[in-house]
């Protein structure tokens, strides 16, 4: 009897993969160094000729860059390919602002929604600081350090949906993001009041997800994008 031959995976192959995963599930993000050669084959247990040909398969698809002498990184290509031809559009045509507005009414309430279904204990915790630097950011008067806290706390809902296109689409658009909620600030002319309400809102989003509401967490970013696209019709 003849037995066809098992196309078992070659190790390198196998390290690929397990580096291609964390940078889809987000623990390895763009921008960010690989450890040394040494240290990482000792934690995926493997050799580091190995190691060195799954590095060399992920550079030559442009997930990893080498940089001589400085180590390798993770490729922030995926984010810079979709941003710049959008952020100039954005820049030369503000009524993209209510299309940006309808596109994270959509985005963020899916991924608060699974969030709050999905979140580890670990996210929660992310999610706690963010939101602490966000409520500190909004009692002072610093516009630059306010429009920070504020999509970092949206990015952190994102990573904690555990959806690799919803945390890596909208850290695509992080920095359009960011210049979209700088005008939108601007442009609602932040009050106390508004501040105020715009907390609750927030609060709203975080209490859901930390007490596994989804139905509750989508409508409370819902909610929050309604009242800026309200506000900003208003001024």
């Amino acid at each position: 009897m003849n037995y066809s031959k098992l196309n078992l995976p070659r190790i390198p192959d196998i390290i690929a993969h397990q580096l291609e995963t964390r940078i889809l599930e987000g623990s390895l993000k763009p921008g960010d160094r690989l450890p040394a050669e040494r240290e990482l084959a000792v934690e995926l247990g493997v050799s580091r000729p190995s190691l060195r040909e799954a590095i060399k398969q992920l550079v030559s698809r442009e997930l990893l860059v080498s940089r001589h002498g400085g180590g390798t990184y993770v490729t922030d290509r995926l984010n810079t390919s979709f941003m710049d031809p959008w952020q100039q559009l954005v820049d030369q045509h503000p009524s993209l602002q209510h299309d940006m507005l309808e596109f994270r009414h959509l985005l963020e309430a899916s991924a608060a929604e699974l969030a709050a279904q999905r979140a580890t204990d670990a996210d929660l915790q992310r999610l706690d600081a963010a939101y602490a630097r966000l409520d500190a950011a909004y009692l002072g008067t610093d516009r630059s350090a306010q429009v920070a806290a504020d999509v970092a706390f949206h990015l952190t809902v994102a990573e904690s949906a555990h959806n690799a296109l919803y945390g890596h689409l909208l850290a695509s658009v992080l920095r359009l993001l960011h210049e979209h909620v700088r005008r939108s600030l601007r442009e609602m002319a932040v009050n106390p009041d508004t501040g105020r309400q715009l907390m609750e809102q927030h609060q709203a989003i975080h209490n859901a997800i930390v007490e596994r509401r989804p139905e509750a967490a989508r409508q409370a970013a819902q909610t929050h994008i309604h009242y800026v696209r309200q506000r900003i019709s208003e001024s």
